[in-house]
């Protein structure tokens, strides 16, 4: 059993075999988007997957998807994630998203998934830690 960092719990406590393997898919996503490994996130996908990251239009589809993340400015990086909370076909996951090779800036973000029916991911807006 998986248990949050942040609250010492089981994240997708009740049972909900949906929420846990959607859960476990977005772990992966980011691991497949660090990595570079796109056919593996794609498997990943709903097919009709919704993306919206701050500044840059909604993407919609796994290719959308995948060129957004890829295109997106400060592009190449990797995720830390520090908090990962999951409950009803929702996973929210809390980290850093640190540039690579010459880049090498640290933002925090905050990521919204739903999870579809069949765990693949269905959607995931994007949100940037900002100064006042």
């Amino acid at each position: 059993m998986h248990t949050d960092a942040w609250t010492g719990s089981d994240p997708y406590a009740g049972g909900d075999l949906v929420t846990a393997a959607g859960t476990d898919h977005v772990r992966l996503v980011y691991e497949y988007l660090d990595t570079g490994d796109l056919d593996a996130c794609a498997s990943l996908l709903h097919e009709h997957v919704a993306l919206d990251l701050p500044g840059a239009p909604a993407a919609h589809g796994r290719t959308a998807f995948l060129h957004a993340h890829r295109d997106h400015p400060g592009a190449p990086a990797r995720h830390e994630i520090d908090h990962l909370v999951a409950h009803a076909r929702n996973v929210v996951a809390a980290g850093r998203r640190l540039g690579t090779g010459t880049d090498a800036t640290c933002v925090r973000f905050v990521d919204f998934f739903r999870i579809a029916e069949d765990g693949m991911v269905e959607s995931c807006t994007r949100y940037y830690h900002a100064v006042p």
